[in-house]
């Protein structure tokens, strides 16, 4: 039972309980021989009744006292849950499908991209990441025909069936998805579970996030003004990956609603209009509890699901934290790239890398605005476990400038490999058309890191650039560099992406938020844009321009003939040693990523990113420098000082890694005494070994 200020107010309570149980004001006035007003006092909140007529309440409602003291539960019986379907307008018209569903590819990558952003807007704790999951999950057998019977598929067959023989694009897919299930026997799905988000707080039919996703389209109802999203589109790719356009949803709440947060379940249904039995219908379908309200008398609401039933449906959380868990039934990779349950786990995998490395990086004080995995079940079995996304694996280089910028480790001019140079590139937001002519622009100034690319880099040489809570919006080629560049990344952050909230930061951050069209994968000429804003195009121009200004005038310091080829001599000196493949796919830990420097005495300072792989223990490590000499064996160098940066610690010389860690960090500096020859006479390498665990 939840606390004193927990408990739902006893006439918000009574009057749900009426209308479950069809019961209007005056009639149980009647049966309890008093007047109308007493009770609409009681709903309403002005009084409450004696004890003696308390128990007469629960007789007229069929429980006992102590729930209408505790009011934890519903009173009498749990109304069957049934599907509720749309009747088709009166005036004729006609859906053959859901619009929004059609403005994005339907593909699982997509889809990831989207709920991931949606579940980002609406982080709850700022102190904590916001964990999202995406679990794969094939049926067949026994656990299908469970599954379809929670599911009240005999209700829902005949609305499938008329609806498949729509000539429309929709009726083509729903068609396929049936043919699937049934030669096939099987069934996917794709649940989406955040923690640490709102959850679909909010009334059944009135504003709120909760009729935004499961009543409404085009309402968007982000909670800030940080949010990534703004049409309101995105949740309709939940539905378009659905084979059958069927998604089901269960919340936990971050604020009560009817006096509860846990367990707030709906299902929704879109299906292009059809004929069933002779009674035409509009579109889509809801699962839940038929409403007694006059005005939405019959319509399926949400309702309070157990335990058991969330089971039964595939829809369990695993912790009380709020957010939302919502199942695609039916899932399919439009793009058909990925077929079995491994090839669509790496493809989410992959997505996610990609749109959302930047929001799984944490600094030293700086924590990771998400945490994402992924995992394939079949039958509940476990076919890939899961697997958390580490943005290092895709994009180590671009994860190591991030870094940087948030533990403040940057430079103004690359002179050593491994630096991350940082530069400002200014944006003039114009003012909105509503401030009128005399209004002036605000100069945001967006930030540049630079740093050289990793050898394991997919792709390169691309500005990656991002706003908001740093979701990757558009990678653009830059122009004009010249020629003989090296391979190099750069990410541009801008708007709140900064980490500055000053007020020119939010009217950047609004200007670009409205450059973006619906795929958010862009920054270009909108109608929104040039509806609220004047000289639009021309600053968005300025901005492009002013990007690769600032990467030329950075990347040009390291051109041949401006400088001294110190730095570039430092760059062929150091080495990593890295394993070969067949090594590191036995999953020993290996070096991926090392900046080093010779200091004033002559010393290598080196500071190493490790890559390690998940095992059952904790990993021990010794750290080995060499000299890399042109014949003959490769000396060993001793360390003056061996220090931990990040997940990691150093005990007596070596490397104590816990066993759940992904990536390590730490720093040494050589002694000088043990080098043989002066160390900008020859190449350092550096190499990881396994130490023997010291006995007790």
């Amino acid at each position: 039972m939840g606390s004193v200020e927990d408990i739902e107010d006893f006439g918000v309570w009574l009057g749900r309980q009426l209308r479950r149980n069809g019961i209007s004001q005056a009639e149980l006035a009647q049966q309890l021989g008093l007047t109308r007003a007493a009770v609409s006092a009681w709903v309403t909140g002005r009084a409450q009744p004696r004890a003696e007529v308390m128990v007469k309440i629960a007789e007229i409602l069929e429980t006992d006292v102590a729930t209408l003291i505790t009011r934890d539960a519903d009173a009498g019986s749990d109304r069957p849950i049934a599907w509720y379907h749309r009747i088709a307008h009166h005036d004729g018209g006609r859906e053959y499908g859901n619009a929004a569903a059609f403005a994005f590819d339907a593909s699982l990558a997509v889809l990831a991209r989207e709920a991931t952003q949606n579940s980002l807007d609406e982080r709850l704790d700022p102190r904590r990441p916001v964990r999202v999951r995406f679990t794969l999950h094939e049926l067949t057998g026994e656990h299908l025909h469970s599954f379809l019977s929670a599911l009240k598929w005999d209700e829902l067959e005949p609305h499938f069936s008329a609806a498949a023989r729509s000539r429309q694009k929709v009726g083509r897919t729903l068609s396929e998805g049936l043919r699937a299930l049934r030669e096939d026997a099987s069934l996917l799905l794709l649940r989406i579970d955040d923690y640490n988000a709102s959850g679909l707080t909010g009334p059944e039919y009135e504003d709120g996030r909760y009729a935004a996703v499961v009543r409404r389209q085009l309402d968007s109802h982000k909670s800030n003004d940080r949010a990534g999203g703004s049409y309101g589109l995105g949740k309709a790719t939940l539905w378009a990956a659905s084979r059958l356009g069927l998604v089901l949803i269960n919340s936990t709440l971050s604020e009560q609603h009817e006096g509860r947060t846990a367990r707030r379940v709906i299902g929704r249904l879109d299906l292009p209009w059809r004929e069933v039995d002779g009674v035409a219908y509009a579109g889509p379908a809801w699962l839940g509890e038929p409403d007694t309200e006059k005005t939405h008398e019959g319509v399926s609401r949400s309702w309070w699901a157990n335990e058991r039933v969330v089971a039964d449906l595939r829809l369990d959380r695993d912790s009380e934290d709020p957010g939302t868990s919502f199942l695609v039934v039916g899932a399919h990779d439009a793009a058909g790239s990925s077929d079995t349950l491994e090839d669509l786990h790496a493809a989410l995998g992959r997505a996610l890398s990609d749109n959302f490395w930047a929001a799984m990086t944490s600094g030293r004080s700086t924590p990771a605005m998400l945490e994402a995995s992924v995992k394939a079940l079949r039958n509940g079995e476990a076919v890939v476990a899961e697997q958390r996304v580490d943005p290092l694996d895709r994009h180590p280089a671009m994860v190591h400038a991030l870094r940087a910028y948030l533990d403040g480790e940057t430079v103004e001019e690359l002179t050593a490999p491994g630096q991350v140079a940082a530069t400002k590139v200014e944006l003039v937001v114009p003012p909105p058309r509503t401030a009128g002519r005399k209004a002036a622009g605000r100069t945001h100034r967006a930030v540049l890191l630079v740093t050289p690319a990793a050898d394991t880099d997919e792709k390169h040489s691309r500005i990656i650039c991002m706003r908001g809570n740093r979701m990757t919006v558009t990678a653009r080629p830059p122009r004009n560099l010249g020629m003989g560049t090296d391979p190099f990344q750069a990410v541009l952050l801008a708007g709140f992406a900064t980490g500055d909230d000053s007020a020119t930061t939010h009217a950047a951050e609004a200007f670009l938020r409205a450059a973006e069209p619906p795929e958010h994968d862009r920054w270009g000429v909108t109608e929104e844009l040039t509806a609220a804003y004047a000289n639009a195009p021309r600053r968005l121009t300025e901005f492009n321009a002013a990007m690769d200004t600032a990467l030329r005038r950075v990347i040009g310091r390291r051109a041949p003939g401006r400088e001294s080829t110190g730095p570039e001599i430092l760059r062929k000196l150091l080495r990593l040693d890295t394993p070969s493949v067949a090594s590191s796919r036995r999953g020993h830990p290996t070096v991926g990523r090392v900046v080093g420097k010779v200091d004033a005495a002559g010393a290598w300072t080196l500071d190493v990113t490790l890559t390690v792989p998940q095992r059952d223990g904790h990993w021990q490590l010794l750290p080995v420098a060499k000299f890399d000499v042109r014949s003959g064996g490769r000396p060993s160098l001793d360390w003056a000082d061996l220090s931990a940066k990040e997940n990691c610690q150093v005990v007596d010389g070596r490397l104590v890694i816990e066993p759940d860690v992904r990536s390590a960090r730490f720093s040494g500096v050589t002694a000088v005494g043990s080098h043989p020859v002066a160390a900008v006479m020859a190449g350092v390498i550096v190499d990881v070994q396994q130490a023997r665990e010291a006995s007790a």
